[in-house]
């Protein structure tokens, strides 16, 4: 941990509390890390306190032991992603040079971490948002991995067409529903509402990935989601009516069923 002034660090904690931050004192102590200067560190408390996001804030965030450049108009890495990403590792272990579809990427978050681990995989990130690309590339260059990224929406066929023989898709689409939106926390009211909102019930592009994107797969090979609290078994439920097998619910570190995931059969070629 990186030694701070205490006088700064209280310093930050009031503006902190005083605007109902939560976790005020280890936010005040991340400022005060990240950010030597003490009048910038005060202005970066002062609008935090006023429910802008941390993340933006800084401009960098962690992800799977990444640093990644995050900022608006890009959805904020969360812990959560992280179960996705260890689910699919350790379900191609035996599988060489695996070629991975990463879509609605945003930041390139799953896509980076994917490739940090396996970097013998061909792993390409598409993501529709023209800023949420820009982080994508940024966070690339930076890290030099070799993770490609292509500008596209994933439910046009003319993106989803280029792609056959996948051993992995996978995805953290979004998934908030009607009521969701209409009840955000400030914070996140912050974050593109495109890389948020999946439909009045929350399962618009589980349904249209599921079904456009089983034909991009080889057969045998996975398709993986993130969902949100509750969504678990209506996604499980569209994998199944795709004709995925071997379908998986696992937990995050809360106990909150987060992936959902299968593999494509014979009977889902078409």
């Amino acid at each position: 941990m990186k030694i701070t002034d205490p006088v700064l660090r209280k310093e930050l904690t009031d503006i902190l509390e005083a605007g109902g931050i939560e976790d005020a004192a280890l936010e005040a102590q991340w400022i005060a890390e990240d950010i030597p200067d003490a009048e910038k560190a005060r202005e970066i408390a002062r609008r935090r306190a006023q429910h802008e996001p941390l993340q933006y804030l800084l401009g960098t965030w962690e992800f799977y032991g990444l640093t990644l450049r995050v900022g608006k108009g890009v959805l904020i890495p969360r812990a959560d992603t992280e179960t996705l990403v260890d689910a699919v590792l350790s379900r191609l272990p035996q599988t060489p040079k695996p070629e991975i579809a990463d879509l609605c990427t945003g930041s390139g978050c799953i896509a980076l971490a994917l490739k940090s681990q396996r970097r013998d995989a061909e792993i390409i990130g598409i993501e529709k948002s023209h800023d949420a690309m820009q982080y994508a590339v940024i966070n690339e260059m930076h890290l030099s991995l070799g993770v490609q990224f292509f500008h596209g929406d994933v439910t046009d066929p003319a993106v989803y067409g280029l792609f056959r023989g996948l051993d992995a898709v996978v995805s953290n689409p979004p998934y908030l529903t009607a009521e969701d939106m209409r009840h955000l926390q400030p914070e996140v009211t912050y974050e593109p509402e495109t890389a948020l909102a999946g439909g009045e019930d929350g399962l618009c592009f589980y349904r249209i990935i599921t079904e456009k994107w089983k034909g991009a797969l080889k057969t045998g090979g996975l398709l993986a989601y993130e969902a949100g609290i509750g969504q678990a078994d209506a996604v499980a439920e569209i994998l199944r009516a795709n004709g995925f097998t071997g379908i998986e619910q696992i937990a995050d570190l809360n106990g909150i069923a987060r992936v959902i995931l299968g593999f494509k059969d014979e009977q889902s070629i078409r």
